[in-house]
């Protein structure tokens, strides 16, 4: 029996068609995946959904019931949940407060009932299986837990819809797996979801049905028993999906990073050394140290002892500035709090850190930042129509291209880049491999942190592998696989 049926809906924004007449349905107890590239019309359509954005035609029914005119409060009492990729928690509130704004409980006389939503916070976790304090500040938990408790807080109001928008990007193996566990447990109790995501593996473990959009209209549906993940990879993009291997092979030049002894906040005693137009891929588990590590080489976790020499010159430890100075740029891995400036457009977002090395300059030559963005927009093949709209209006991987042309516009050498396609469809993710082989032709030495080894596979030289904190291995790229990185990543080796 179909709990939701969307039909003929279409949305414009500006004049310009975002839907393009497409229809969706999900059944009762079902795990649906919505498939497609970013920017073909999957968050556009969740949004109409749940009533953040109206539809200009079309029909909506949830439980038989047709939905006119939905709100978001609409949607959330109907029992409609959406846990978007882009975290949606208060830092500066407490878990426990995260999970009950806006639906707090208090008693007879107005006042906050503090200890029964501590309660039911810790109960709720206890039958999730989730390690986190309900007295914990949001803002001091692991990112891994900040999507697990986005989770819970759809969970806990008994949804009987939940749309799940990249739910693992910030999980591990093992609490991808226990995740896994819970949606089966409650799909049995008659819970439906929408899975969207780009990790064939995960759609493939976890749904019954799928349906792919490209370019804003329906390509084609059908039961995830009856295909491939090469044949619903193709429905997404078409005509210019490749599986080729793209990793080229180049000669490298002299030595630009030597790292020696460095240790700091969740990596000790690392020892580096980097040559000119290599590519390093930074791997472990989640929780290992290589994103930290990474960090501490920008200057962004604080390091403790050791040296760090960019082209033969130490350069301070902890300091993000001094690093900039050197060369040193660096792409976070949580684009929503590390990099999105929402208030800011296009061409603002790209010059920030331009701007920051070039502070006392006395001017800001407009038509040269003009000149260079629309180089960068060809260089990196940024989608978008003006360099003044928001950030935000842009699809992740080309909000990605953006945030790289902000550190590529320093000048910079060294790109150090963490889990840069997070959260991005399988085609922006062959632009992104295809673009860092073309940088590093150039010169650029590149170090991308990654828990997803096929992407080492397409484009690193060697592979470091972290365990409890240091490199235990480095890997040439001929011998880089799943299965002796895990053997590293787990301490099997040793």
């Amino acid at each position: 029996m179909k709990l939701l049926q969307m039909e003929h809906i279409c949305k414009s924004f500006d004049g310009v068609p975002v839907l393009k007449d497409v229809s969706f349905s999900v059944e009762r107890g079902e795990v649906h995946a919505l498939l497609g590239e970013n920017g073909a019309g999957k968050s556009t359509l969740m949004n109409v959904l749940t009533g953040i954005y109206p539809k200009d035609s079309g029909t909506v029914e949830f439980e038989g019931l047709n939905c006119e005119h939905m709100t978001i409060r609409q949607s959330e009492k109907m029992g409609i949940a959406f846990v978007h990729q882009e975290l949606n928690l208060f830092n500066d509130l407490k878990v426990y407060e995260n999970i009950f704004l806006a639906k707090e409980y208090t008693d007879q006389f107005g006042r906050l009932n503090k200890k029964r939503m501590r309660k039911e916070a810790k109960e709720l976790f206890e039958r999730l299986g989730v390690e986190i304090d309900p007295d914990a500040m949001a803002g001091d938990l692991r990112t891994s837990q900040k999507q697990l408790l986005e989770i819970a807080k759809a969970l806990f109001f008994h949804a009987k819809l939940l749309i799940l928008d990249e739910p693992t990007t910030s999980l591990n193996n093992e609490e991808v797996a226990h995740f896994f566990e819970i949606i089966r447990r409650l799909k049995k109790e008659g819970a439906s979801f929408i899975f969207i995501s780009h990790k064939m593996p995960e759609i493939f473990a976890l749904s019954d049905r799928y349906t792919v959009f490209r370019n804003g209209t329906y390509v084609g549906s059908g039961k995830i028993a009856e295909t491939t993940p090469e044949e619903v990879t193709k429905m997404m993009v078409g005509e210019k999906y490749s599986a080729e291997d793209v990793y080229e092979p180049r000669e490298a030049g002299d030595t630009v990073l030597e790292v020696k002894g460095l240790s700091g906040a969740g990596f000790r005693d690392v020892n580096l050394t980097v040559r000119r137009g290599q590519i390093i891929g930074l791997t472990g588990l989640q929780g290992a140290g290589s994103s930290e590590f990474m960090q501490g080489l920008f200057g962004a976790v604080r390091g403790t002892e050791g040296e760090i020499r960019v082209f033969g010159q130490n350069i301070p430890r902890n300091s993000i500035h001094k690093a900039m100075k050197s060369k040193v740029a660096m792409l976070a891995s949580n684009r929503k709090e590390n990099s999105v400036l929402a208030d800011l457009s296009l061409l603002e977002n790209m010059y920030l850190a331009e701007h920051t090395l070039s502070a006392l300059k006395f001017h800001i030559h407009k038509k040269e930042e003009d000149r260079k963005f629309t180089s960068y927009r060809e260089l990196l093949n940024i989608k978008m129509q003006d360099s003044s709209q928001p950030v935000t209006s842009l699809s992740g991987g080309n909000q990605q291209k953006v945030f790289l042309a902000r550190w590529l516009n320093t000048e910079a050498e060294i790109l150090l880049l963490d889990n840069p396609t997070q959260g991005i469809d399988v085609g922006a993710k062959e632009e992104i491999y295809k673009l860092i082989l073309e940088l590093a032709g150039k010169g650029k030495t590149i170090l991308i942190n990654t828990l997803e080894i096929p992407e080492i596979q397409k484009v690193a030289d060697y592979c470091a592998v972290f365990y409890e904190g240091s490199i235990v291995k480095l890997l040439e790229h001929k011998e880089i696989s799943e299965e002796a990185v895990m053997l590293y990543a787990t301490g099997s080796a040793q």
